[in-house]
């Protein structure tokens, strides 16, 4: 894999969930890669290293029964650190047995180390997807 900046990982993500697949690949984490999440359950607010996080993503694809259809309002924020940055964006999706749509909002802070996803915070509008879940 060439290098990546963390834009091109970010677009990568995208590429993944909306092709129904785990947002990350193994290709793409950094070997001690470190994914938090402060507003999931307890459980799974932090989750470190590489297998784990693939492990955990792909459970997690596998447990939500949802097609990922589309990225909006994408803001990307550059910081002073050419390594992070701040990505806005509303996720949609739509559960596929009750043909529900919902829409959520989502912030993430990714930083790079080698063109690899060192560090992922993510926070999300939960509430949201909860509701078209319901």
């Amino acid at each position: 894999m060439t290098e990546q900046s963390p834009r091109d990982l970010f677009a990568r993500f995208q590429r993944n969930a909306l092709a129904g697949r785990p947002g990350f690949d193994p290709e793409m984490l950094a070997p001690d890669v470190v994914v938090e999440q402060p507003f999931a359950p307890p459980a799974h607010r932090r989750t470190e290293g590489r297998e784990n996080v693939v492990a955990m993503t792909r459970a997690g694809r596998e447990a939500l029964p949802v097609v990922f259809e589309g990225f909006s309002e994408v803001e990307i924020h550059e910081t002073a650190d050419p390594e992070v940055i701040i990505a806005e964006y509303q996720l949609t999706a739509t559960v596929p047995r009750t043909g529900a749509r919902g829409r959520g909002a989502f912030v993430v802070v990714l930083r790079a180390a080698n063109g690899r996803i060192a560090h992922w915070r993510e926070y999300q509008d939960t509430a949201a997807f909860a509701a078209a879940l319901a």
